[in-house]
């Protein structure tokens, strides 16, 4: 879904990851805030779907010094079934991860958006790259690090799926986003990635690295100045390093906090020309693609 010049909204997202954030925001999950140990070294991560009967239960633990950095399991069950799907816990969450900001990006970007910076060129880079140019086919892409190796590297594996989209490598945030209509965020930053001042006056944001409150990727003045889109209130609010620092500043408020399923379901048009999506990830997501899975691989 996205904005027509006349603010009407325009259908494009469709699939699971679009009906579950909307089930979700209707109380079709039973969907418990995910355990954390070791400060986010270990995760546990459940979901049920009331209406199938179907459940999913992640586990997983997360190191940035190896690769991947995600390691565990994905288990999906339905009452209906004997066999159980067991699948890995890192593609499955890079995958849920890039989907979500297609749906988001084709809610909140411009239609004529396509000039994408990615900061961040880890294991969540590649899909999130492709989540966008799925729904705003892209001219222009800048892949940010502060390796620059891993930056080529990263434009290098997405060259020949882009084909006649121009791509370029830096390692100054603040400096590559000043032209862009998309930025995604994909770091273990603490602090800013950049500065307000620096972006242009619109442009999408999607924020999907920092996702404990000690992390933190965008400014306060950022989030004072868009239309905030969050994945799940109750999740962000224990666990967005970005959200808490800028409620505790009074530079917003929950009332600004709109989740997905919501702006899903009654679409209207952004407050400002700037636009957040803000994730921590929730396990609804990992149920949607575990639940694809089993209804390609199981009897």
């Amino acid at each position: 879904m996205g904005w027509s010049s006349t603010g009407r909204p325009v259908v494009r997202s469709s699939g699971r990851p679009v009906e579950g954030f909307v089930g979700l925001a209707a109380g079709e999950f039973e969907m418990p805030t995910r355990a954390v140990l070791r400060d986010g070294q270990f995760l546990v991560m459940s979901a049920h779907h009331r209406a199938t009967a179907s459940a999913m239960i992640k586990t997983l633990s997360l190191n940035f010094d190896r690769a991947p950095a995600i390691a565990g399991t994905v288990v999906w069950s339905e009452t209906g079934r004997l066999d159980s799907l067991v699948a890995d816990a890192g593609t499955v969450t890079t995958l849920r991860t890039g989907a979500v900001v297609g749906v988001a990006t084709d809610l909140l970007a411009p239609a004529g958006a396509g000039r994408l910076t990615l900061i961040g060129a880890g294991g969540q880079g590649p899909d999130q790259v492709r989540a966008v140019h799925t729904v705003r086919p892209l001219r222009e892409l800048t892949v940010v690090d502060s390796d620059p190796r891993r930056a080529e590297a990263l434009a290098e594996q997405l060259a020949p799926e882009l084909n006649g989209t121009h791509i370029r490598t830096a390692t100054d945030a603040a400096s590559a986003v000043g032209e862009a209509d998309i930025v995604c965020c994909a770091t273990n930053a603490t602090s800013p990635l950049f500065p307000e001042q620096a972006l242009p006056a619109q442009v999408h944001v999607n924020a999907i690295g920092a996702f404990r409150p000690t992390m933190r990727e965008l400014p306060d003045e950022l989030l004072a100045s868009s239309t905030v889109i969050i994945d799940e209130l109750d999740a962000i609010l224990e666990e967005s390093g970005e959200i808490l620092h800028a409620l505790k500043a009074n530079a917003i408020t929950e009332d600004d906090l709109i989740e997905l399923g919501t702006a899903l379901s009654a679409p209207t048009a952004p407050g400002s020309k700037r636009t957040v999506f803000k994730t921590v990830g929730v396990a609804m997501q990992d149920w949607a693609i575990a639940r694809l899975l089993a209804d390609k691989f199981l009897p």
